[in-house]
């Protein structure tokens, strides 16, 4: 009964401060809790933590917060039945925590310490273990800070996270976020902002404190947003840089330098949402020429006076592959630093040589819970070209078969958020193998189920 009434006590002031702010984003550096500055009703424990002054005029100022995820998978032969298999299941645990320290207007600093513990899994990755490391740890300073106008500069280990993620991403959906060590030119004036940054990525390994920025993968880029444009609402137009030095592709491996030059249209009109994006590169890998695309749709259409507010979506995607194995050409795709469950938590694929079709249908059944349901069917996009990970690993080169058939997904899942601060998810997903998979390995369906519990603060 003690135990009850103390976590009680703990909570409620979280429970009631989530009531009156929607403050969590993801990225928690874009956070502002000045707020609370002059807001004299903020005194409970929480409201303290988050705006901690520091000097008589409270311009200089510390707040904290953290995040922290508990997941537990279990998966039917993972991988179409190719390789280890667990029976049993994993835990996925992640412990992210940050401190933002204020001096006035014009310099910040953040830092964020981030634990991905992975209990159970055969042979985890770098993606889903790491047990302690500096996730982030940057400087701003804030050259112009006037309203709608900014010009800062950042410097230091930092997420980051561009459009709808499809090639620069946080990697929420994985265990472990993904991060990089450089400068950022960040400018805003009214309807228009722009970055521009030159990173290293930083490569997570398995112990304590040893993530290492890499000058072997080099990132840089400059992104610009528009908003309010008349018709289209918003557009992003952007350039993106990268560099490795061992890129292992079906046909061919060596040192990359790929350009990126993409544009995305986005916004809602009504019950409508839309999203479309195209993507071309080029570069070369070894003494490859590089010219691959992208393009995609994703559209939906929400019925808010009917009862629980159905919303039919539709997303399809057309992502090229190597053309002929041999030759002076590389048309593979490379998504970068996507999102790593980019085709759902069950994550069998990655965005390269691929035609998606993806249907799906949500339902509000309460104000915090969703139901979403959606099937996926893939095909190779090219009959001479393997399919990928999100990382570009190749899982089966392209020729096992001509097929071009991967497979088709289905997924459920149900979302229960009863405040910003706590998040449940439950979700099921099969995996049924076509005639590329069977050609290729095993050939087994997946299926994948999974539970998720969020804490933020």
């Amino acid at each position: 009964m003690k135990t009850k009434l103390l976590l009680s006590a703990l909570l409620l002031p979280i429970f009631c401060f989530s009531q009156e702010y929607q403050v969590f984003k993801s990225l928690r550096y874009d956070e502002d809790y000045s707020f609370i500055k002059n807001d004299s009703t903020k005194s409970d424990w929480y409201s303290k933590m988050k705006f901690i002054p520091l000097n008589a005029s409270k311009d200089t100022y510390l707040s904290l917060g953290g995040d922290v995820r508990f997941q537990y998978f279990y998966a039917k032969n993972e991988n179409w039945g190719d390789g280890p298999q667990d029976s049993d299941g994993y835990v996925l645990s992640r412990y992210l925590f940050h401190a933002d320290f204020h001096a006035g207007k014009f310099f910040r600093a953040f830092v964020q310490a981030q634990s991905s513990l992975a209990d159970g899994r055969i042979d985890p990755s770098p993606v889903d273990q790491n047990p302690l490391d500096l996730h982030q740890a940057f400087a701003d300073f804030n050259i112009i800070n006037e309203g709608s106008k900014k010009l800062i500069v950042r410097a230091g280990r930092q997420e980051l996270s561009y459009g709808s993620q499809r090639l620069v991403a946080l990697r929420e959906g994985p265990n472990n976020r993904q991060s990089f060590d450089g400068l950022k030119l960040i400018t805003e004036k009214e309807n228009v902002s722009a970055d521009f940054f030159f990173t290293n990525y930083v490569i997570a390994r398995n112990g304590i404190f040893d993530d290492t920025s890499n000058q072997d993968r080099q990132f840089w880029g400059s992104y610009f947003v528009f908003n309010k444009i008349p018709v289209i609402k918003n557009i992003d137009i952007y350039y993106l840089g990268y560099k490795r030095t061992k890129a292992n592709f079906d046909d061919a491996k060596g040192r990359e330098l790929r350009h990126s030059l993409g544009t995305r249209i986005w916004g809602k009109s009504g019950n409508w949402r839309y999203d479309g994006e195209a993507v071309f590169q080029f570069g070369d890998v070894a003494e490859k020429k590089v010219s691959a695309w992208t393009a995609s749709i994703n559209s939906g259409y929400r019925f808010n006076s009917v009862k629980f507010k159905p919303e039919i979506g539709f997303k399809t995607e057309i992502i090229s592959g190597d053309k002929t194995q041999g030759d002076s050409m590389l048309q593979t795709f490379n998504p970068l630093f996507p999102r790593g469950a980019y085709f759902g938590l069950a994550s069998v694929i990655g965005p390269s040589n691929l035609i998606d079709f993806h249907p799906s249908l949500s339902f509000e059944i309460t104000k915090n819970i969703d139901w979403i349901v959606d099937y996926d069917m893939f095909w190779r996009y090219s009959g001479n070209d393997g399919i990928y990970a999100p990382n570009t690993s190749l899982i089966y080169p392209g020729n096992t078969t001509t097929k071009k058939k991967i497979g088709n997904q289905l997924e459920s899942e149900i979302v229960w958020e009863p405040t910003p601060f706590l998040y449940f998810r439950l979700e099921g997903t099969w995996f049924q193998a076509k005639d590329y998979i069977k050609a290729s390995g095993t050939g087994k369906n997946i299926f994948f189920a999974g539970i998720t519990t969020q804490l933020k603060f």
